[in-house]
């Protein structure tokens, strides 16, 4: 593929002698077998093994052919997949009924795919509480569309999976929100942490913005019949209240393709770009992790922390996001924090929340340890604990 004039600027090159692909991504050896396919047939499983496998060892590869994997087979296992008690998009078919005619329905879908006569139908726009009391939007898509979106995420993890960093944690194999908890303990108790920057990205899967997130994909899969099926899986639209309503951003939470289409974003946005460009500038210690749309970084000193707000903020631009204001602070933090603090006459560090948890400063009174501690934020709903966490840093 040649080289955009923009490809510096979303993907900036590494030196050094790792193996570096051409979007600047370091990549290690694919490990483990069949880790991201569990619960497919082996044949399938070794064909996307394979992909994994390659991408992993050929950091400059493209994959020109993959639609060709999404035939009956695939299609087959992941309906096996399905939950056959989640709700039904506008098609109103479940899982039993379109096995009643199994076969016949996959020969039928996988020459529309063939042809191009596939058109998803527009996804049940619904709304579940949020922890913090909002709504968020769901899109339930019609049941042959959650069968093409599974198997698109499939080999879209399997070419992008051994490129992410390792910073990413959300929608990835044998990785969950323990182990980013666990990593953001690591960076505050063990390293030189003095300051927290606890930033939210305003509206992150309806705003990513659909070709960019196209021409992301393009660094690593030149099939167009690929890349075809995604811009279709984008603008399918959705209907609410009866209303058909387009979709020209965004990528739906329900699409069972929006994980890794997110991941492969933000990767882009702020993970690569902090290992091999940002990272550079610092004269301290930092950590960065992130779970889906929301991200901790944490630094040694100060004037580090605010130029990571003020160049994430740059950065995001290029991607049409942004962060949201009222929820992105910067916050002293750390072992030494409450010392610092003190001997300015302030009272004790500020709160962070991240993941569903309030983080706070904790000192062993006995042994002088220093421990981050983490309650849930939905245990200190009026709780005494709650005024006592709010009291923090007043």
């Amino acid at each position: 593929m040649a080289a955009r004039e923009s490809d510096t600027v979303i993907v900036p090159k590494i030196a050094g002698n790792a193996a570096v692909g051409k979007d600047g991504t370091q990549v290690d050896p694919a490990q483990g077998t069949h880790l991201l396919y569990a619960g497919i047939g082996d044949e399938m499983a070794t064909k996307l093994d394979r992909i994994k496998e390659m991408s992993a060892s050929n950091p400059k590869m493209e994959f020109t052919s993959l639609y060709h994997l999404i035939n009956e087979g695939l299609l087959r296992e992941c309906h096996k997949e399905m939950d056959g008690n989640k709700a039904t998009g506008v098609d109103d078919v479940t899982k039993s009924e379109y096995e009643s005619n199994l076969e016949e329905n996959l020969k039928n879908l996988v020459e529309r795919l063939k042809t191009k006569g596939y058109k998803p139908q527009p996804s049940l726009r619904v709304y579940i509480p949020k922890a913090n009391g909002k709504l968020r939007p769901i899109g339930m898509a019609a049941y042959e569309d959650k069968l093409v979106q599974s198997a698109l995420s499939k080999i879209l993890m399997a070419v992008y999976e051994p490129k992410f960093c390792d910073s990413l944690f959300g929608f990835r194999p044998n990785r969950g929100q323990h182990d980013a908890l666990k990593r953001l303990t690591q960076f505050v108790e063990r390293g030189k942490t003095n300051y927290i920057v606890d930033a939210d990205i305003k509206g992150y899967f309806n705003s990513l913005d659909h070709e960019r997130i196209l021409e992301l994909i393009r660094f690593r899969i030149a099939d167009p019949n690929i890349l075809w099926l995604i811009r279709k899986t984008l603008t399918a639209g959705i209907v609410e209240d009866n209303k058909w309503q387009p979709t020209t951003k965004g990528t739906e939470q329900g699409n069972l393709a929006s994980p890794v289409i997110a991941n492969i974003y933000m990767h882009y946005a702020l993970a690569l770009w902090y290992d091999v460009k940002f990272k550079k500038t610092l004269r301290g210690e930092s950590g960065l992790v992130i779970f889906a749309d929301d991200f901790v970084a944490t630094f040694q000193y100060k004037d580090d922390a605010i130029r990571f707000l003020e160049a994430v903020k740059e950065r995001f631009t290029l991607f049409r996001l942004e962060l949201e204001p009222n929820k992105t602070r910067l916050v002293e933090f750390g072992r030494y924090a409450e010392e610092n603090r003190k001997s300015r006459g302030e009272r004790k560090p500020k709160t962070f929340d991240f993941l569903g948890f309030s983080h706070y400063c904790f000192r062993n009174r006995n042994t002088g340890k220093f421990r981050m501690k983490r309650m849930r934020m939905s245990a200190l709903v009026g709780s005494s604990a709650k005024r006592r966490m709010q009291n923090c840093g007043k």
